[in-house]
């Protein structure tokens, strides 16, 4: 195959010979090339440089692309969606604008248990049109790669079509996918009053039907009060861990839930949302190698207060921004208006939002070999922006579209 060379780049950025997660000062290191050119041959960058480097692989590349006052950097990698599901839910959004509360639109069967009832009424090939739509939607805006979970479904039928829906975008998408049992998101109405019977049915019928046709990548708990404790977590995590699941938890959103300490313990890939922290999680999450992965768009849809970022970054975690893409609490899937937030809101330097939303992404779906940074070796899963004055132009102009075109594996999409 001929080599594509895109020369003139204004700023290539996150150029890395190797990878290590961020955390703490390392985040706000961000290596960038001024006045660049970059190589991909069979869709992996085979290498990149200074446009004045002598006999540069530019020079012979059959096919040139002119990024003359753009910059080029590596697609955003987004590691907590919920892609999947049946139907958007606005008439809560406009109850909750009337001031109605998350408790009392659950009551309601509102919530989590609105989408599980729409996901029963829908058939596996509409989910799967409609969230390939949103998928293409998301690449467009820069995602190159993406992790989805399941937890609409809340009956061994529901999770399982959920799960296959995934799979089947898995073996079609032109980017990575990942994918999560999320079964322990909230309990379904027939086990209001029998939690236990419910994780039964999670540890004794789920996970073995999903470990037999290979359905998932990682599981995932949602630990908050009235939901799932640490005990019930980590019962959970280790079931699925017993069938090669590797832990994410739903840790501290709306209360010191204790999943953070639950999911360092179990040595869980991330504990995500984060938005209530005190020192000792905070602590705790500093001295392990678990990544913390923020979802600012969800306390800006739910009007919560944002992730304490700086506190979290100055202490020394890992960090990861993702966009929780879901009908109920984060209806976008936009990772540049995430990273804008990031610094708009949690006062994360650009660079730090920009390691987070894409090294430490793909750490956080075990895809750093592959994506994250512009590495020699890595797919050429890239970003080419619109003529922009610089770096920091990217979060600082939050409502323009600045994505010029997205490259997937070599080729534009």
């Amino acid at each position: 195959m001929a080599a594509t060379a895109i020369i003139n780049i204004k700023l290539l950025v996150n150029t890395r010979g190797e990878n290590r997660l961020l955390r703490g000062g390392d985040l706000a290191k961000l290596p960038c090339i001024e006045n660049a050119f970059l190589v991909i041959e069979d869709g992996i960058i085979s290498s990149y440089g200074k446009m004045d480097t002598p006999g540069s692989p530019a020079e012979t590349a059959t096919n040139i692309i002119d990024a003359s006052g753009q910059l080029l950097l590596p697609c955003w990698c987004d590691s907590h969606t919920h892609l999947v599901f049946a139907a958007s839910r606005e008439e809560e959004f406009v109850d909750k604008i009337r001031g109605l509360s998350y408790a009392e639109l659950a009551e309601r069967g509102g919530g989590i248990l609105n989408s599980a009832e729409k996901l029963h009424q829908t058939s596996e090939s509409e989910l799967l049109r409609q969230a390939w739509r949103r998928l293409q939607e998301v690449m467009l805006l820069g995602t190159g790669a993406i992790e989805i979970k399941s937890g609409y479904g809340l009956s061994v039928e529901g999770e399982l079509k959920m799960l296959r829906v995934i799979k089947k975008l898995k073996e079609t998408s032109p980017i990575p996918v990942k994918a999560t049992f999320l079964g322990a998101h909230t309990y379904p109405v027939a086990y209001k009053d029998n939690h236990q019977g419910y994780i039964d049915l999670i540890i004794n019928e789920m996970l073995p039907a999903i470990a037999k046709e290979k359905l998932a990548d990682y599981i995932d708990v949602f630990c908050e009060t009235g939901f799932f404790s640490p005990e019930e977590t980590e019962t959970i995590c280790r079931a699925g861990m017993r069938y090669g699941l590797k832990p994410k938890i739903h840790a501290n959103q709306l209360n010191l839930s204790g999943g953070v300490q639950t999911g360092v313990k179990l040595g869980a890939v991330s504990v995500d949302h984060l938005e209530t922290m005190d020192e000792e999680a905070v602590n705790t999450l500093a001295r392990s190698t678990t990544i913390g992965t923020l979802l600012p768009s969800a306390a800006f849809f739910l009007r919560m207060p944002f992730q304490p970022a700086r506190k979290l970054i100055d202490a020394g975690c890992a960090v990861a921004l993702a966009s929780d893409y879901n009908p109920g609490s984060s209806p976008s899937g936009n990772m540049n208006l995430v990273v804008s937030m990031s610094c708009i809101q949690m006062k994360m330097l650009p660079e730090e939002a920009i390691n987070a939303a894409t090294l430490n992404g793909a750490y956080a779906m075990e895809l750093q070999d592959e994506l994250g940074s512009i590495t020699v070796g890595k797919k050429a899963n890239l970003i080419l922006t619109k003529p922009v004055p610089s770096l920091a132009y990217l979060p600082y102009s939050f409502g323009s579209n600045l994505v010029d075109k997205v490259m997937i594996a070599g080729e534009w999409v």
